[in-house]
């Protein structure tokens, strides 16, 4: 028996792990907007989650500092960083770890190549 999600409801995390598992074992991706399981069975897709915005951030390094040096603070004060210069970076999507990777320059901005992912499990577990 499938329920109609109200908009702005998270779902339980036990629906996208079963969500992704069945996604995991298609052999061949259904057209949009298709309900059917790789098994043939009427079921939901992931599609509806597409469009969602996430917020990304790549995390250089971390401090503790105490509030008169904040205070302190001006143009070329230098803040040392917990991270070693070549340590891989932390990337989080919605201020959970997700990957990790070297800096790289496209044209004038800034990157990042993935070299290490969080396995699809260990990111579920953490959802809830």
């Amino acid at each position: 028996m499938e329920t109609t999600r109200q908009p702005g409801v998270r779902p339980d995390p036990e629906e996208i792990k079963e969500l992704l598992e069945t996604n995991s074992q298609a052999v061949i991706h259904p057209p949009e907007g298709s309900l059917h399981k790789a098994d043939g069975t009427a079921g939901r897709g992931l599609e509806f989650l597409y469009d969602v915005p996430l917020q990304i951030s790549v995390e250089v390094g971390r401090s503790k500092i105490l509030l008169r040096d904040l205070l302190k603070m001006g143009e070329g004060y230098v803040i040392e960083l917990d991270k070693l210069a070549g340590e891989p970076l932390d990337l989080y999507v919605n201020s959970r770890l997700i990957a990790r990777g070297e800096a790289v320059l496209v044209g004038d901005k800034f990157g990042i190549r993935l070299t290490d992912v969080v396995s699809t499990t260990d990111r579920i577990e953490k959802l809830g």
